[in-house]
């Protein structure tokens, strides 16, 4: 299995952006996807993740309300829409796939089996 993350950029604070991650190699609809980013200095850190039936989205405090995650089966690709961006937003971001179920990810009971390369995101003020 091969994640291909995208879409990172530079924009200033309150911009948007859309990342986007191309899976390939299996069966994309089977698993739980994410999202983590690490900041510079900082520890990765998880920041949305979405069921394989799309029903299930799961995201972190900091990014509540500005950051939407999707994904669309069909085209074995899943997105990170990140409106009202800050500058603590930077970072890279990275994305994940997972076989078990989004509780069982975001419990940390499994860890992922699959990531991406990361795409950088940076936000000035």
């Amino acid at each position: 299995v091969q994640l291909q993350a995208c879409g990172g950029g530079s924009v200033q604070a309150g911009g948007y952006l859309r990342l986007s991650c191309v899976v390939s190699g299996r069966t994309f609809s089977s698993y739980t996807m994410a999202w983590f980013r690490q900041a510079p200095g900082k520890e990765r850190e998880f920041v949305a993740a979405i069921s394989w039936s799309r029903g299930s989205t799961y995201y972190a405090d900091s990014v509540k309300g500005r950051f939407t995650i999707s994904r669309d089966n069909a085209k074995n690709t899943m997105y990170l829409q990140m409106n009202s961006l800050k500058p603590e937003d930077t970072a890279v971001y990275y994305c994940a796939a997972g076989r078990w179920s989004i509780a069982t990810m975001t419990r940390g009971d499994r860890p992922y089996d699959y990531w991406g390369q990361g795409t950088l995101v940076t936000v000035s003020s």
